[in-house]
């Protein structure tokens, strides 16, 4: 296992791989020093991630893999088609998935989600527009909401119903 800490705008992210794969991205509150990393796959996850920060990437190309159960990976792949600069409600994901009285097992799941920001589980928000449950905290998770409405030019971010 391989781990680097990389300075965001939003604060020290811990990136973690493994031989192959791109394990765990999360944000940390404490103030904790970049360090440097040999490893090609996590300095290609860093640049993938100042790329997106710098307004210059929608979408990761980064081989993931992180524990969870056949749910959990449905619901982290459904994630993964919400375009960018675009929202969905819980309620939404729910019926997209099928499976319309799931909504706090998706909800859950959303939380369980290691891979910050390259799964974007930030773009899911409550059916009254509200932002709920982000485990970075609410704040990050409007400022990245802000961010990719203002590199998609849109002023705001839009539901994707």
């Amino acid at each position: 296992m391989y781990e680097v800490y990389h300075r965001t705008p939003v604060g020290i992210a811990l990136i973690a791989a493994d031989d192959t794969h791109i394990t765990k991205v999360s944000i940390r509150d404490e103030e904790l020093e970049e360090t440097t990393t040999d490893s090609p796959l996590l300095n290609e996850a860093i640049k993938q991630l100042d790329e997106y920060f710098a307004g210059d990437r929608k979408v990761f190309d980064l081989p993931l893999n992180q524990p969870g159960s056949d749910f959990q990976q449905q619901v982290w792949q459904q994630l993964l088609q919400i375009p960018y600069g675009t929202t969905i409600t819980y309620g939404h994901q729910s019926n997209q998935m099928k499976n319309p009285l799931a909504i706090r097992a998706i909800a859950a799941a959303n939380g369980k989600n290691n891979l910050w920001i390259i799964v974007p589980c930030h773009r899911v928000i409550g059916s009254n527009g509200s932002l709920t449950g982000y485990a970075g905290g609410l704040w990050r998770k409007q400022w990245l909401l802000e961010h990719e409405a203002r590199v998609m030019g849109t002023g705001q971010t839009k539901l994707a119903f």
